[in-house]
């Protein structure tokens, strides 16, 4: 069985650990995933079960708590993503070192690396267009920022909706 992938003849689902991610606190980020070693463009580096709320329940309880902070919206309802999953700190779409697809089936979120990420670098996602905290308040880097940069040219921010969806895996 392939690392991260659901044996259809068990309930056994393979989660290949990296030993090198860690938490950290950042001074304005608050806690999140750090890499002491590099990590090559492509490579998996968590998967996340995730707990499956429906619609109502959320509405009804989830919605009112730390947990809206930290939920992922899924098919019927909202999911929180366990392990490192629900650590990963927001960086503006265009600008992530990591990316993130949705299994619906196996219930699970599997985290790959978008680009080569050096050793000290925090490993972060885009939360979407619209997030609930200021991001100009969030530490920027010029030197990080111009690492993100593709064969010199700045990386577009998306235009239109059907360019920001295809970020995702919906």
């Amino acid at each position: 069985m392939d690392k991260g992938t659901v044996d259809e003849n068990s309930d056994s689902i393979a989660l290949p650990a990296l030993g090198c991610l860690e938490l950290r606190t950042h001074p304005l980020r608050g806690r999140g995933v750090f890499t002491r070693l590099p990590i090559v463009k492509g490579t998996l580096v968590h998967i996340s079960p995730v707990l499956l709320f429906d619609h109502a329940e959320y509405s009804e309880h989830g919605k009112h708590t730390k947990l809206d902070h930290y939920t992922y919206c899924w098919q019927g309802g909202f999911a929180l993503a366990l392990g490192l999953g629900s650590m990963f700190n927001h960086e503006p779409f265009g600008c992530e070192n990591i990316g993130f697809t949705r299994d619906m089936g196996a219930g699970l979120i599997r985290y790959t690396a978008l680009r080569d990420i050096v050793a000290g670098e925090e490993l972060c996602i885009c939360y979407g267009p619209n997030v609930w905290f200021d991001v100009s308040t969030k530490a920027s880097n010029e030197q990080e920022s111009s690492n993100h940069a593709l064969e010199g040219n700045a990386l577009q921010q998306p235009q239109t909706a059907e360019d920001l969806l295809q970020c995702f895996d919906i």
